[in-house]
């Protein structure tokens, strides 16, 4: 399989999970900005979307959007139970996580990269946000994954986009709940060499 990434993008979960799962892949680091991959190739005639992450299948087969990667992932190792069994109620849970993730932190917190929105704009949706980390800490105080005691994907992708509040001068210690999930998270071993492949200048 083939991973096209950009550091500090939503791709890392997926980078993350593939070393959870311990299953052989190949880092391509593609430019955002430029819609070129490391070799130089037009990253649109492999997702026309133009955004990370995509997922290539061995048989050639392309796979975007970071939910649906997830689980696809997931679903290749399933005794690693980094997912619920597909069509249990366990696994609409993670379903709903992972939707709230997208929409809510990742979709609030991405907004703010652009640069032509207005600082008053920008304020409003940051208001949103904290409404939406009451969320996360209502679960988070309780149990150490959204799903309970399990790591899942969820966790992967919540870890991942949270990580963006550094950029926007957001202070996780705000919510110690918060805090102590992305310490958690961000000793995993797997966690950890994701984060260095992906700050090396080979990006592998």
């Amino acid at each position: 399989m083939k991973l096209y990434f950009s550091p500090n993008a939503c791709s890392l979960a997926a980078h993350i999970v593939l070393r959870e799962l311990d299953l052989p892949f190949e880092l391509v680091r593609v430019d955002n900005q430029q819609k070129t991959t490391a070799d130089g190739a037009d990253y649109l005639q492999i997702n026309p979307k133009g955004y990370v992450a995509a997922l290539q299948l061995d048989n050639g087969e392309v796979l975007t959007e970071g939910a649906a990667i997830l689980q696809f992932l997931a679903d290749q190792v399933p005794g690693a139970s980094l997912a619920p069994v597909n069509g249990s109620w366990e696994r609409v849970r993670l379903q709903e996580w992972l939707n709230f993730v997208s929409s809510e932190i990742h979709g609030g917190l991405g907004v703010l990269f652009n640069g032509a929105i207005p600082e008053e704009v920008k304020a409003l949706f940051k208001a949103t946000l904290v409404k939406r980390f009451a969320i996360l800490v209502q679960t988070l105080e309780r149990q150490d994954y959204l799903l309970g005691k399990q790591f899942s994907v969820a966790d992967a992708y919540l870890f991942v986009v949270l990580r963006w509040t550094a950029f926007f001068a957001i202070d996780l210690q705000q919510w110690p709940a918060l805090a102590q999930f992305q310490e958690r998270v961000g000793a995993r071993a797997p966690v950890i060499a994701a984060l260095a492949a992906e700050s090396s200048d080979q990006g592998v």
